[in-house]
């Protein structure tokens, strides 16, 4: 009989929950509806960022690095309007603007 101590009692049930929201995800991931759902009209996008990883992991990094570069900005070019006009508005948030005109004033580009 192998007798188990208490550590690896705590190992084995954190490795079965592990296990089990590992699956779980993966059954998720391959749902054809999430599928369908998420990436149909991102694909262009997905395929440049993930075809720049694999280009990086042959061993040629730069070329690889702007295909992840090109299909990252067409993953989030609906984010960026949303991203520049939030910080557009930063500067009516008071705190915000009061320390933007203090920089201002300390900047000097002679």
């Amino acid at each position: 009989m192998i007798s188990i101590t208490e550590w690896q009692k705590i190992g084995m049930g954190t490795t079965g929950f592990g296990i089990f929201f590992i699956l779980l995800g993966a059954l998720l991931y391959f749902d054809s509806v999430l599928l369908a759902f998420g990436n149909r009209h991102k694909l262009k996008g997905t395929s440049f960022f993930l075809g720049g990883v694999l280009i990086v992991l042959l061993r040629w990094p730069l070329l690889g690095m702007f295909l992840e570069t090109y299909g990252f900005f067409n993953l989030f070019k609906g984010f960026f309007p949303v991203a520049f006009g939030f910080l557009g508005n930063a500067f009516n948030i008071p705190f915000l603007s009061s320390l933007f005109r203090r920089l201002q004033g300390t900047s000097s580009m002679v």
